[in-house]
């Protein structure tokens, strides 16, 4: 049946599609025989929505990437967060989601070879925070107060880690996949620290760059006007999260093509997540030292920003 679905929904007699979709549909097969899987993900993944498609893919390669580790026992399937594994005797909840592509252009999405796009890095970085936002209110509610969390409905336990999972897939140039923004830290780093573009400080009188560094970005600007913030995990609030685990998952790891992973951890985090727990290329560290941040990849390398001064372009 799964498969029959992708025929239709991936189209195509090229080998290597056929390979992908045989892939996804193996899959995802698999998750459904391994237990794990919701009630309700046969159902979605073959309604016909699109949004419901991919969330259901994510999940089972969420799932295929965490296949060596041991997944704990839980009061019921379905109910909190997608998935639970274990670190020894630490749980570590997993909760996963997909964004769609909303105001990402048309251009950038479907590659016409041999034209030029512009890098929409502002779009692409709002669906990330967007989607990040979303799952931090699943698991300590709103700040409205509208939403119950999961920490507060008992569904996690403030004792346990708790990681959000973005597949940025369905933002792909394309067919290339990426999750590095425009400051060569990936997207999540970028939605959750304020990280900004690269610039150079030029003396004006002798034309000479005198200093350089990453610009200080708390906050991105969405269509309406509104400051989106890209500092949450500056927020005491946020220490329930864990990590962000960002994820560019579509299946075509099967005919040997790169699908970036990374872990950003949170500086402020009650619970933080072992280094090396989740499968991925790499992980972001952070550090506060009075008013400046220092976000470094691990093993620890050079690339850092600072939070207390704006550098001018």
């Amino acid at each position: 049946m799964i498969l029959d679905e992708f025929e239709l929904r991936f189209p195509g007699d090229h080998p290597n599609r056929k390979l992908v979709r045989e892939y996804l549909a193996q899959t995802c097969e698999s998750f459904i025989n391994s237990g794990h899987a919701d009630p309700k993900f046969l159902t979605e993944i073959t309604s016909g929505e699109e949004q419901k498609l991919w969330a259901s893919i994510t999940e089972a390669l969420v799932a295929d990437q965490l296949s060596a580790h041991v997944f704990g026992a839980r009061k019921k399937l379905g109910a909190g967060p997608d998935f639970l594994v274990m670190n020894g005797e630490q749980r570590v909840w997993i909760e996963v989601i997909c964004p769609g592509p909303t105001d990402v252009p048309q251009d950038w999405l479907e590659v016409k070879f041999g034209t030029c796009v512009k890098f929409p890095y502002q779009e692409i970085l709002l669906r990330w925070t967007s989607a990040i936002k979303a799952k931090v209110d699943q698991q300590i509610g709103s700040i409205d107060g509208k939403k119950i969390g999961y920490l507060k409905s008992g569904l996690t336990n403030p004792a346990d880690a708790y990681v959000i999972a973005v597949n940025g897939c369905r933002l792909r140039n394309g067919p290339f996949p990426g999750i590095l923004g425009i400051s060569q830290f990936p997207f999540a780093a970028e939605a959750v620290y304020p990280i900004g573009p690269f610039a150079y400080q030029i003396d004006r009188t002798t034309c000479q760059i005198v200093s350089g560094g990453h610009q200080y970005q708390p906050f991105v600007t969405n269509k309406n006007g509104a400051k989106v913030p890209s500092d949450t995990f500056l927020d005491p609030r946020l220490a329930p999260i864990s990590a962000i685990w960002a994820l560019d998952l579509n299946g075509c790891s099967v005919l040997g093509n790169k699908e970036p992973r990374a872990v950003i951890h949170n500086v402020n985090a009650a619970v933080p997540l072992s280094i090396g727990f989740l499968p991925c290329d790499h992980e972001y560290l952070a550090v506060m030292k009075g008013e400046d941040l220092t976000i470094s990849k691990y093993p620890l390398d050079n690339n850092s920003i600072m939070s207390g001064e704006d550098l001018d372009s």
